[in-house]
């Protein structure tokens, strides 16, 4: 632009994206053919270092039972053994799942509910 050419007040800029809910959040969601963003979901992350710490726990002997565990961490037992199937979860997932690379299917409202302890099985569903 030259100093003589005016400067338009009004910009309009339009980015074409979709909002979807995921998790219970919303997103934007780009149109085919653009680059993915790698976000990390804080709060699956945090749910798989609790359950593989949670499941030291109890492989090491500290306490004998999910429902002595649970009372010590303040939470229900069953909310713990839905939790702790996170362990269960096949390796590539939980490595997508840290790099913030897991598919829109990978939330944790759909970790908690069961899925299949084949891994082979697991990556197809959850693809």
């Amino acid at each position: 632009m030259t100093r003589a050419t005016p400067i338009p007040e009004t910009v309009t800029l339009h980015v074409p994206f979709r909002v979807v809910k995921r998790g219970g959040r919303k997103e934007m969601q780009l149109p085919d053919g653009a680059a993915p963003t790698c976000r990390t979901d804080n709060t699956l992350v945090k749910a798989l270092a609790r359950a593989f710490r949670w499941k030291r726990l109890l492989e090491s002997g500290d306490f004998a039972t999910i429902a002595e565990l649970a009372e010590c961490e303040g939470i229900a037992p069953s909310y713990m053994t839905r939790v702790l199937r996170l362990t269960l979860l096949a390796p590539d997932i939980v490595e997508a799942i840290l790099d913030g690379k897991q598919g829109p299917a990978v939330t944790l409202a759909r970790m908690m509910k069961p899925f299949p302890a084949n891994w082979t099985e697991q990556l197809h569903q959850l693809s």
